[in-house]
């Protein structure tokens, strides 16, 4: 492991982006066709290892029902527009026209007006599961004992707990701190939790009993927490790390395998394909889907550090539209820059490189560019 001398007493480990690493071709090739994207977790299976990341500007009850039938999960944040707002249509719209420079305290003042309602949550549950998909919800930490019972009574498969960062260990001041262990080990539904960066973290995490991990910090093109917090891990190594923390829980836990998911930093398919070889499972994306005509954040992009009320730590983006969902996952692609056909670029990628399924892909060979 490459450490540096910042100076003095101060020594900083080499960490790694997407943009400074490379795949590389190996002596086999293959057909795309021949190649497989298929993903599982706990008793769910996907044809692509996507899940729609847990916001606003990407995921409503009607996007959650096209994005599954386009063969990924998409992930509801309950805590959003629609566990707040029986119809937050006009919202998403006043949302996406506003002002730059209004729209942070204006997203503020949208979700601190109506508190989240647990029964219009257990309504929207209800909705998906009407339609035969499955349904995937996501609670913060910080309302996790409330709300993750709630979710998982209404039928919820699965519960993402997502946050900048989740630890197993929390402490705190005020009142009992959250067991993470006992909480998952209670909740009947397999729990996703994140976001991680380190090998120790993972472990943690994954020591709780959760069937994923997830590796970042929930941001892409919207999230200003290093600018805040001055909190980032490059997500090459983050990724590569926690992976790491995966194979020694494999063999501590006698064979039990944990999702490695990266959430953060995959706006193009290039970055997408890095983080499989990395180590990935399953990607977590944002900005992406969030650039599709029929996103229902209409060309704009926020995540819920956006809202927070007393720090903010993201933005609200206004994004170049490439497509619709079907044409972002599978194409056909009219754009060479990895906003589209993100499905064909990874099998492409795959194809290339000579294998066959995501679970070699993660041997593939990687430089340093």
């Amino acid at each position: 492991m490459d450490t540096i001398e910042i100076g003095g007493t101060k020594r900083a480990r080499r960490g790694y982006t997407f943009d400074e690493v490379a795949i590389a071709p190996s002596r086999r090739t293959r057909d795309p066709q021949g190649v497989s994207t298929s993903w599982n977790i706990d008793a769910y299976p996907f044809k692509l290892p996507f899940i729609a990341a847990p916001m606003d500007s990407i995921v409503s009850p009607q996007s959650a029902q096209v994005l599954s039938e386009l063969g990924m999960l998409a992930t509801l944040n309950v805590e959003g527009l629609w566990g707040r707002y029986e119809d937050p249509t006009a919202l998403l719209a006043e949302i996406a026209s506003m002002p730059v420079d209004r729209a942070t305290q204006r997203l503020q003042e949208i979700y601190a007006a109506a508190p989240v309602n647990p029964d219009l949550v257990v309504q929207r549950i209800a909705e998906l599961k009407n339609a035969g998909i499955t349904v995937a919800v996501a609670v913060s930490p910080q309302a996790t004992a409330v709300l993750a019972p709630v979710v998982a009574k209404a039928g919820a498969d699965l519960v993402v707990i997502r946050g900048t960062t989740v630890s197993a260990e929390h402490v705190t001041a005020a009142g009992e701190p959250l067991n993470l262990k006992q909480f998952i080990y209670d909740l009947d539904a397999p729990v996703i939790v994140g976001g991680c960066a380190t090998y120790q973290a993972a472990l943690h995490l994954m020591r709780t009993g959760a069937a994923g991990v997830l590796v970042g910090f929930g941001g892409t093109s919207d999230s200003t927490s290093s600018d805040v917090l001055g909190v980032r891990v490059p997500m090459a190594s983050a990724i590569a790390d926690v992976a790491a923390a995966r194979r020694d829980y494999l063999d501590e836990s006698g064979g039990r395998y944990v999702h490695v998911i990266a959430d953060g930093g995959l706006g193009r398919s290039g970055d997408i394909v890095k983080a499989f070889a990395c180590g990935a499972d399953a990607a977590m994306l944002g900005s992406v889907l969030a650039r599709a005509t029929d996103a229902p954040g209409n060309g704009a992009h926020w995540g819920a550090e956006a809202w927070h009320p007393h720090l903010p730590r993201g933005k609200r983006n206004t994004l170049e539209q490439s497509g619709t969902f079907a044409e972002v996952l599978h194409g056909p692609s009219v754009q060479a820059d990895g906003t589209m056909n993100i499905a064909g670029a990874l099998r492409k990628a795959m194809a290339t490189t000579g294998y066959s399924d995501l679970k070699e892909f993660q041997r593939v060979e990687m430089v340093i560019g």
